[in-house]
């Protein structure tokens, strides 16, 4: 990229069953998905180049893209970080909260308001220590959202929107992807930090997404609203610990991906009200080999759209609206941690009905978008990258 450039349901079958990797034409084939192996891919790796943006980051997580075409940056250690005319500024933007930077912890999703231009307000999730007076463990910690205003080089107006509660002293599962929808409404995902019984206790905020105004206020009309002892603010359920989270830029639909333990990492649908069924369901077994549950489906527990066996560790994702891309308008582009590379799921109504594997050893995928110039972003945590994949 050259300087001063700007950066411009659910109706599967359980019948499904796991994926496993075709080495020899690099796509996930599954039992329920009829694919003509045969046939040339529209866009292929070769068709695609991947040019680095920013180098320098310590454990990057996510990145936003700001109207200036700069970009921000979080690193998982608690800072944010600048990067102008792909190179990383030294300076690092003041102003932070304070992080619990443990594990899988620290400081994570970050997306700028759909109206930035006009508000400038700048949403961001972390861990957040357990304060004086919350419910939980002494010296754990959950899930947190802020929205605050950049000048300066520091983050200013700072605003407590939401913490998950309670605190946990455990080292996994924060979830912490944020989204907005058209309507006024931001949601925020949440691991369930390594207790997987408390996704099923809407009592407690772990393993959900929730659904709050803009402001962090509880919308009147979510599900649980006037049911004795959940939390309000909760939208969904069931959930292991959810590491994607976008909405259909036509239909509006949430989609969400979360890791699963070993194997059943899934693809979900996100609707009000539902259950999504960890741990009672799933397709995964525990990481010592036993048996978490038998049920792969019970009656008022969702299906997956899909899921992936062995588990890929999925982590970021973004829906292809762009040009640059018109062959893959309205499928998703989903990172993968543990193989290092991108997946390309083909989206035919609320169905994936193709998968192939995208630039195998690009790197621990963190974060993926697409950017203004209708490229694709993807943040990579081992090398501390942001490389940005276009057409040749």
């Amino acid at each position: 990229m050259t300087k001063n450039t700007s950066f411009f349901k659910k109706t599967l079958p359980v019948a499904l069953g796991g994926l496993m990797l075709t080495a020899s034409v690099g796509l996930m084939s599954n039992s329920g998905i009829a694919i003509d192996k045969k046939a040339p891919n529209t866009i292929t790796n070769a068709d695609l180049k991947v040019d680095t943006i920013a180098t320098g980051l310590k454990l990057p997580w996510a990145t936003a893209f700001l109207p200036s075409g700069d970009l921000l940056v979080t690193e998982r250690a608690g800072k944010l970080r600048l990067v102008k005319n792909g190179v990383l500024d030294q300076k690092e933007i003041a102003g932070v909260p304070e992080v619990w930077y443990k594990g899988q912890g620290g400081l994570l999703d970050i997306q700028l308001h759909p109206d930035y231009a006009k508000n400038g307000w700048i949403y961001i999730s972390y861990s957040s220590p357990k304060a004086e007076g919350e419910e939980g463990e002494e010296g754990g910690a959950n899930t947190a959202l802020i929205r605050a205003k950049l000048k300066d080089h520091a983050l200013v107006e700072i605003e407590n929107l939401y913490k998950a509660l309670p605190n946990v002293k455990g080292n996994v599962h924060y979830g912490g992807r944020i989204v907005f929808d058209k309507k006024g409404y931001v949601f925020l995902s949440l691991g369930e930090r390594g207790q997987k019984e408390k996704a099923q206790d809407l009592s407690k905020g772990q393993g959900k997404v929730v659904r709050l105004h803009e402001d962090g206020k509880i919308p009147t009309d979510n599900p649980f609203v006037k049911t004795e002892g959940a939390r309000p603010e909760i939208w969904s359920y069931g959930h292991r610990n959810p590491q994607g989270l976008v909405i259909h830029p036509k239909t509006g639909v949430i989609w969400e991906h979360e890791h699963g333990p070993q194997g059943g990492d899934e693809l979900n649908i996100v609707v009000k009200g539902k259950n999504y069924g960890w741990p009672v369901i799933t397709f995964g077994i525990d990481y010592d080999n036993s048996i978490i549950s038998k049920d792969t489906a019970k009656v008022g527990m969702e299906q997956p759209v899909t899921y992936w066996k062995p588990s890929i560790a999925p982590c970021g994702m973004t829906f292809v609206s762009s040009p640059n891309f018109k062959e893959w308008n309205g499928d998703l582009i989903v990172g993968s941690l543990k193989f290092m590379q991108l997946q390309h799921l083909v989206v035919k109504g609320n169905k994936v009905v193709k998968r192939e594997v995208l630039l195998e050893g690009l790197g621990r995928v963190r974060d993926v978008r697409q950017g203004p110039d209708g490229n694709i972003y993807a943040v990579l945590e081992n090398s501390g990258k942001v490389v940005k994949i276009s057409r040749k």
